[in-house]
């Protein structure tokens, strides 16, 4: 997985942030397997003090699907197809890094699936990994870091 906003380990620009206009970034995978049916995305930050904080979710994405452009809309479902799931923010789509100090890691990952989810609009990220047990076929994810200029 990568983007052209920021590369592996390297600091998400301001404008992917809380502290700009809040976009998601552009997305390019590849290496998807045979017999894929849908994908998974789950972008968390796991340098918060209680849980792995929830930024982004989306669910039965195309098997064919190979990008996402940057900006999407804050909405239940994509025009490419698939959904998007409630972040821990409580709403649609995409929520930016907005650390309360310090510097976090921002890790993306992908999900190959076997199987459709088929979950409501709104899924959070438990029910998409409650739902997605057993049927991986493959991942990978990129990991970006941010700073808040205070």
């Amino acid at each position: 997985m990568t983007s052209t906003a920021f590369a592996s380990g390297a600091s998400i620009p301001a404008q992917q942030t809380c502290d700009g206009k809040d976009l998601s970034p552009d997305l390019t995978w590849e290496g998807i397997p045979a017999g894929t049916k849908s994908l998974v995305i789950i972008v968390e930050d796991p340098d918060t003090f209680f849980k792995p904080f929830t930024h982004w979710v989306l669910y039965d994405l195309p098997p064919n699907t190979r990008q996402l452009p940057a900006g999407l809309p804050p909405q239940p479902f994509l025009t490419v197809g698939g959904g998007q799931g409630k972040n821990d923010f409580g709403r649609y789509g995409y929520g930016g890094p907005c650390p309360p100090n310090g510097t976090h890691r921002y890790i993306f990952k992908l999900y190959a699936l076997d199987k459709l989810l088929d979950l409501p609009a709104g899924a959070t990220k438990a029910e998409v990994l409650a739902a997605i047990g057993g049927h991986v076929k493959a991942t990978g994810e990129l990991m970006g870091k941010y700073t808040r200029k205070q």
